[in-house]
């Protein structure tokens, strides 16, 4: 292969190292991603995917595309001296470790959610940041040592709790909160802190900067959670809008004086229809909300084409997910008096062995996914296209049972083309496993599991 025909690519990972690998001029997205997996030494990234930044935003790739649709011109006339950068950052969040089974990937999703808790503004969740503090020490030092100080509070928590309680109040109740937790291994402190973090207001979401053009009334049964109407004036309703991608549906967010204020909090049900026309955004919420359609605009319609994609997938990881999510948390329910000790260390082996009689690289054909689109595609895979109209339904049944494939035809009508980053057998095959240890637990213990 000649050197023109290669590019150097730098793959930025949450745990501030980084990946060289060289790539035809000609490769796509999946092509950097196996580089990257085999220098991990994995086999899958499960909650991971490949992001660009983009004005200052970070926009994951369709792995399926070729790079040079994400770098243009620049990319064309690259050589071996000049590298383009990618990003690894957690796509998906979830709501427990036990989803992630490779402790390499385990670790970067805690590493970069470390990172989230650090930037996070939820100053009504202060005690929750303090126990994520604490789980992050044992995680990261182990067992409290008396007498010694071994933490710098700017490491685990935001700059504004530092503000309010003073370094001397952090570095003396903090420890005892860590020392609560002696005898806590370091994974298992892992899992706990990815746990307690999925709590966190804006922890697990991955924002995306949009604006309001015009004022709209905000008409709701109740007062938007965590926001004072009465501080947003009609010229900041003017200012920047914040989109949250999160685990179980939408937050909007208003940018109050340097500050997020959040406006509305829908869940997947809550939406009946998100829709893209070029840069606009408008999401439809069911009709016992009352709420009118909110209309908000992004920087381009290429990010309106990446958001819509993220939000789809997201919402579809969310359903595929959900029972393994179920059984997880009955797991751990079942088991609070041992605090995470059987369900942490035991169970996880059973779970990666069934997981690995599976197989992972399997086609979703079970949950084919589309979107109703009207676009302008160019003739040259390499030029930019342009997107005119994206609609997303997010209708969702009552009841939905990952091992039962035709109960998830109706995903037909929801999402953008191309898979997941797993396939829905591989959450079936959590599902089942859940279930069975569950019945084991149940039957060791006498319990009615009805």
């Amino acid at each position: 292969m000649r050197t023109r025909q290669k590019r150097q690519v730098c793959i930025l990972l949450p745990n501030k190292q980084h990946l060289d690998c060289t790539v035809r001029v000609r490769a796509r997205g999946h092509e950097v991603l196996n580089s990257v997996l085999k220098h991990l030494g994995i086999s899958e990234l499960q909650v991971f995917g490949l992001a660009v930044l983009r004005d200052n935003e970070y926009l994951f790739l369709d792995s399926e595309q070729k790079l040079s649709k994400y770098f243009g011109k620049r990319w064309n006339r690259g050589s071996l001296t000049v590298p383009f950068i990618l990003f690894l950052r957690v796509q998906y969040y979830v709501e427990s470790g036990l989803l992630i089974l490779s402790s390499k990937v385990q670790q970067l999703y805690y590493t970069e959610l470390r990172q989230k808790v650090l930037h996070s503004q939820s100053c009504h969740q202060e005690a929750l940041l303090f126990q994520l503090a604490a789980s992050a020490l044992q995680a990261e030092v182990g067992d409290l040592e008396k007498y010694r100080h071994y933490f710098l509070p700017e490491d685990y928590f935001p700059s504004w709790l530092i503000k309010r309680r003073g370094r001397d109040f952090l570095l003396q109740h903090c420890p005892v909160l860590h020392g609560e937790l002696r005898g806590v291994t370091r994974s298992q402190a892992v899992l706990q802190f990815i746990k307690e973090a999925s709590s966190l207001q804006d922890g697990p979401v991955t924002f995306y900067r949009m604006r309001q053009v015009g004022l709209h009334i905000i008409n709701q049964r109740k007062p938007p959670k965590y926001c004072n109407c009465n501080d947003v004036d009609k010229k900041e309703l003017r200012s920047s809008i914040l989109l949250g991608v999160a685990m179980k549906g939408v937050h909007i967010y208003q940018m109050v004086g340097g500050k997020q204020c959040q406006l509305y909090v829908f869940s997947w049900t809550d939406i009946e229809r998100l829709t893209f026309q070029g840069s606009r955004f408008e999401i439809a919420a069911v009709g016992s909300l009352c709420l009118p359609k909110l209309v908000y605009y992004t920087p381009s319609a290429t990010h309106s084409k990446h958001i819509l994609r993220h939000l789809s997938d997201s919402h579809r990881f969310h359903i595929i997910t959900r029972d393994a999510v179920g059984y997880i948390q009955q797991l751990e329910d079942m088991q609070a008096s041992q605090f995470y000790k059987e369900t942490y260390i035991c169970d996880t082996t059973r779970l990666a062995h069934r997981l690995q009689s599976n197989s992972l690289t399997s086609s979703m054909s079970d949950c084919s996914v589309a979107v109703e689109t009207t676009t302008v595609w160019s003739k040259e895979e390499e030029e930019e296209e342009e997107v005119t109209e994206y609609e997303l339904c997010v209708d969702e049944p009552e009841e939905l049972f990952v091992d039962s494939p035709a109960e998830l035809s109706w995903l037909a009508e929801l999402s953008v083309d191309g898979p997941l980053v797993l396939p829905s057998s591989y959450w079936a095959a959590v599902t089942m496993e859940m279930k069975q240890v569950l019945k084991s637990r149940a039957d060791d213990e006498g319990v009615s599991m009805d």
